[in-house]
């Protein structure tokens, strides 16, 4: 138990350094950001890592392998998505002069931001000569976006998905499959994202020569989380140009849902150095903040190490990983990018919590009022409106990520809501 305090008390200092240095927007050569980030990995691994590092490297300069990638979202996922504003939304929270937008990521081919992802380094494995890939998934749009690029792109594939997720989320698993993927349920610990993840990763370690990793969010050992975030931050490229040419301006706030963190942080990384544009990140407080039963790591959890890398996560006194609880599965995860750590000690980006019971309601919300069901993860920042809506300056103009569509959630919905 002293040692845990001691830890805890170095991590203290070291956070408090942080927040005296200019705020950093690409990690150091060692993968930090701060405190956060790295490599923490068995030696086994160490030489995929350097490897991935060093081709992804070479990869960013490489404009033909960003035209591939480029005409593929645009001719196959359907980029660029669609802003739209939502009046009857703003009209019904009591404020017509706020301008909400929706970034429509429910668009995309496979009805999430997650195909962004899944597209570059299905590619990017074929460059380096991979001939398999494996991949972990929790509401499953990741997997089904990873299934979809192998099979375009002609590769096997093979996705890890906790078995509780697997019940949760039928309808994916089936489109995994119908796919050509392998579906493999985890039974171990809490059966859901973490525990996948877990799997993946003891699979990866068996078979670095052939196989490439696919992490699906922000998370994981250097170079990951800059890899997804790279990928991702086309939408807030987009979504840049696009809110300019519409209203003349940038957002005065932006809103995006933050389980890894990958939709949130592909839409507030092209805007970190805009100093006006405020930025909030909405978790999943579950069944509440003062219960067991929430995902709420930045907001009370503390630096850590989980699946690679340092960055806040829900822990216990000793220090063990706690398990995670949400509606919505793929914001069900103990942990965090660790650019999002850094962010929150920076103090750049506010990180709030929304409930189940909430989301809920953002679900329901939006569908009656706008005719676009949201996936349970972006109802949590659907909902946040509702939350802030007061405390807005006349005519603010406001952007939120709807990461994904909610198809995939309405059995789970209409089993709660009678």
């Amino acid at each position: 138990m002293q040692e845990t305090k001691t830890i805890q008390k170095e991590i203290t200092i070291a956070v408090a350094k942080t927040e005296e240095k200019p705020m950093l927007t690409s990690p150091d050569l060692k993968g930090h950001f701060g405190i956060y980030g790295g490599k923490y990995v068995p030696e086994t691994l160490m030489s995929a890592l350097y490897e991935l590092e060093s081709y992804y490297k070479k990869i960013k300069k490489d404009k033909s392998f960003w035209d591939e990638y480029n005409n593929l979202l645009k001719n196959y996922v359907g980029r660029p998505s669609p802003i739209f504003q939502a009046k009857r939304l703003a009209k019904y929270l009591g404020r017509e002069d706020v301008k909400i937008f929706l970034k429509r990521e429910d668009l995309n081919h496979t009805g999430a931001h997650k195909i962004n992802n899944a597209i570059g380094q299905v590619l990017l494995a074929l460059k380096m000569g991979k001939t398999r890939i494996i991949a972990e998934t929790g509401a499953g749009q990741h997997g089904v976006a990873t299934a979809t690029a192998c099979a375009l792109l002609g590769v096997k594939c093979e996705i890890y998905m906790g078995r509780k997720d697997t019940i949760r989320q039928e309808m994916n698993v089936f489109r995994m499959k119908l796919c050509g993927a392998t579906v493999i349920p985890v039974d171990s610990g809490t059966q859901t994202l973490k525990d996948a993840i877990n799997d993946a990763i003891r699979d990866w370690v068996s078979n670095v020569t052939n196989t490439h990793y696919v992490i699906g969010s922000v998370v994981g050992p250097h170079p990951y989380p800059v890899i997804v975030r790279d990928f991702q931050s086309i939408i807030g490229k987009e979504s840049r140009r696009q809110i300019k040419e519409v209203t003349g301006r940038l957002p005065d706030l932006i809103i995006a849902c933050v389980g890894g963190g990958s939709n949130a942080m592909g839409i507030f990384y092209p805007f970190i150095k805009d100093k006006d544009v405020m930025m909030t990140g909405v978790e999943a407080a579950g069944e509440g903040l003062d219960t067991e039963h929430h995902s709420a790591t930045l907001s009370l959890g503390r630096p850590g190490i989980l699946h690679g890398t340092m960055s806040y996560l829900l822990q216990d006194n000793w220090g063990q990983v706690k398990g995670a609880h949400s509606v919505a599965p793929g914001l069900d995860y103990p942990g965090v990018g660790p650019e999002h750590s850094y962010f929150k000690d920076m103090q750049r980006i506010k990180y709030v919590a929304v409930n189940d019971e909430e989301a809920l309601e953002g679900f329901k919300m939006l569908s009656e009022l706008e005719g676009i069901i949201p996936a349970l993860e972006s109802s949590h920042a659907v909902y946040y409106l509702k939350k802030i809506i007061n405390d807005l300056p006349e005519n603010a103009l406001i952007l939120v990520n709807l990461s994904g569509r909610g198809d995939k959630d309405v059995a789970t919905v209409s089993n709660i809501i009678k």
